[in-house]
């Protein structure tokens, strides 16, 4: 079988899934994009979160050309991304109960806003916990998670849920447990993830939602342009002047 071969097949993998997601649940993300211009119309401020790879996706919609200015990263040190050493140290935070406890408690989340919590498995402790816990303080939580995961999986959290459980809003990715799309007899283990370009494909249309709901309501979309383009800077520079108590990334 050809390079060639493999990459069609997976490339070809990940268009089913897009159209998937396509079929099943424009009705969620219409949903969760609804909610994050109510956040905003409303003055609240809009957060996105994911641990290790899930981290990726979050990242996609934050300080964006094209995407909404007011869209912050949560972090928590030593799992956003895999640049922590040693790598696995990320992976186990992941299952620390009160770890997202301490996050929130230091974090700028209020009631009011809107926090995105991004985990394929959404089994660990930390997205579960996280989900938990900002609903009681107020926060609507949306999660991006494989709803499959639940079904063959046991929760690594105390209460036995996982974050599906604990959203005003779940947008199943459909990735099948263990996230890789390709298999050969002579390869000792299945390969090709594709759980970053649906996830991150979701949260586009989701932030696209949100920008059109908002010029539906008469209210002009905080959007960034492209610093690579001529005005981009100013025009960034206004949005954020106009937006700075919600941006937290500048600061």
């Amino acid at each position: 079988m050809s390079d060639g071969s493999l990459a069609d097949q997976f490339l070809d993998a990940a268009i089913d899934l897009l159209r998937r997601v396509r079929d099943e649940q424009t009705e969620s993300i219409t949903a969760a994009g609804t909610l994050l211009a109510d956040t905003v119309a409303a003055g609240g401020r809009l957060f996105a979160f994911g641990a290790g790879h899930s981290s990726l996706p979050a990242q996609d919609v934050v300080y964006r050309a094209g995407g909404l200015a007011l869209m912050n990263l949560l972090v928590v040190p030593g799992v956003v991304g895999v640049d922590v050493m040693p790598a696995t140290l990320g992976s186990a935070l992941e299952r620390v109960d009160g770890l997202a406890s301490a996050v929130l408690d230091t974090s700028p989340l209020r009631a009011g806003d809107a926090l995105v919590i991004i985990s394929l498995s959404g089994r660990n402790a930390l997205p579960v916990e996280m989900a938990m816990n900002a609903r009681a303080l107020g926060v609507k939580v949306i999660g991006v998670t494989s709803v499959a995961y639940a079904t063959e999986t046991r929760s690594r959290h105390t209460s036995g849920t996982y974050l599906k459980d604990h959203c005003d809003i779940v947008l199943d990715s459909m990735i099948a447990i263990g996230d890789a799309t390709l298999a050969l007899d002579t390869v000792p283990a299945p390969f090709a993830p594709a759980s970053t370009v649906v996830t991150s494909a979701i949260m586009q249309a989701v932030m696209a939602t949100a920008a059109g709901a908002l010029a539906d309501r008469g209210i002009e979309p905080p959007l960034l342009r492209s610093g690579n383009v001529d005005g981009g800077h100013k025009w960034n520079g206004r949005v954020m002047k106009e937006y700075g108590d919600r941006i937290f990334y500048r600061q």
